[in-house]
């Protein structure tokens, strides 16, 4: 189940992160999370099932184009190849349905639109 990230969230949500290339960097990362924190046009959500936070996805909302753009996808690595990062996927996609067309960006955009074929199958 997606729930929204919170500040009482911050060093899951970071550990998480940490796992993408782009973020390893600590200053990096920092500044990723302050700009979930701070602008209401990027929204972070994590991915939890039972007790266990097992992934994060990030969108920024370009509400000038209409486009949900997923920036951030990023799944435990105990607990990757098995659906997470889609069962996340296709959760925002229903979130931002009426309002967004999701997109990909260049980070993500290759696991999206895997997502997206597997989806029409």
């Amino acid at each position: 189940m997606l729930i929204r990230f919170k500040k009482r969230t911050e060093k899951i949500a970071m550990g998480l992160l940490s796992f993408m290339p782009e973020e390893k960097e600590v200053k990096r990362l920092q500044d990723t999370i302050h700009e979930y924190e701070v602008n209401d046009n990027w929204q972070l959500f994590l991915w939890k099932e039972a007790d266990d936070v097992l992934g994060a996805i990030g969108v920024c909302l370009d509400q000038g184009n209409g486009r949900a753009i997923i920036q951030h996808l990023t799944v435990t690595p105990s607990h990757r190849s098995q659906g997470i990062g889609k069962k996340m996927v296709q959760e925002v996609k229903k979130l931002y349905a009426d309002r967004y067309q999701v997109v990909g960006n260049d980070l993500t955009g290759k696991f999206f639109e895997k997502c997206q074929e597997e989806a029409e199958e």
